[in-house]
């Protein structure tokens, strides 16, 4: 969807889920579905926007009748977007979830049983720092055999408390894994802008029908009130 809606907020605009940070061709089908949900709502605020338009031609009705019946198109897209949203932030939780299992995942030990109780023994008489800076050296390195030694036994066979380790298996994966690292960068960014940006669809259709959603209930309160008066729907 390319077109702009002067009219609606470009907060809403899809555009900006394609601006998000790790958006490419490779992460483009994760985010298809916050593409559409935005869509939905760009499409859904300008649709009551349009049908504002043609309600104001209509010198028949009153300015409180135009609130009446643009309120209840509004709420019919807010229905619409409203769903869309929540389907689209569940989706991208449970994507989110399997790859920080797959991202956390043990580590199994790549290197021979002695070699590996050397190296855990090495890095376990290092002082604090210099076991960090061990491990900063091997992630940088990619020297599978050192981690895979260190985060595929006990943390404390190293030296390392629990936390420590999980720190270092979860970057460790990233670091072989880099295109799982990127996909999940995305989805977390898709999300916060769905939640972030969801508040503003109810500005938006408020600002649309011209009425606070109080002063329009109230309205299609008294004037369903008339209508059963005269015993009409």
């Amino acid at each position: 969807m390319s077109y702009v809606n002067s009219k609606v907020t470009p907060s809403l605009h899809p555009e900006n889920v394609r601006q998000i940070d790790g958006y490419d061709d490779d992460t483009a089908s994760l985010l298809a579905g916050t593409v559409a949900a935005f869509a939905t709502a760009y499409e859904g605020v300008g649709a009551v926007w349009t049908a504002k338009d043609v309600v104001n031609q209509n010198s028949a009705w009153t300015d409180e009748r135009k609130i009446i019946e643009l309120s209840k198109h509004a709420q019919r897209q807010f229905d619409t977007i409203a769903k869309r949203f929540d389907s689209t932030a569940s989706l991208l939780s449970k994507q989110i979830a399997h790859i920080e299992g797959e991202l956390t995942a043990p580590v199994e030990s790549k290197a021979a049983l002695s070699i590996s109780r050397e190296i855990r023994e090495h890095v376990k008489g290092l002082s604090s720092d210099q076991r960090m800076t061990f491990l900063e050296r091997a992630i940088t390195d990619g020297d599978a055999t050192s981690l895979t030694a260190l985060l595929g036994a006990p943390a404390y066979l190293s030296g390392m408390n629990a936390e420590m380790k999980a720190i270092y298996v979860r970057r460790y994966r990233e670091r072989l894994e880099p295109v799982k690292a990127k996909r999940l960068k995305a989805l977390n960014a898709a999300r916060e802008l769905i939640i972030e940006r969801g508040a503003l669809v109810f500005k938006e259709l408020e600002k649309a029908v011209g009425a606070t959603p109080q002063k329009a209930a109230a309205l299609r309160k008294a004037h369903q009130a008339a209508l059963d008066s005269l015993g009409l729907k």
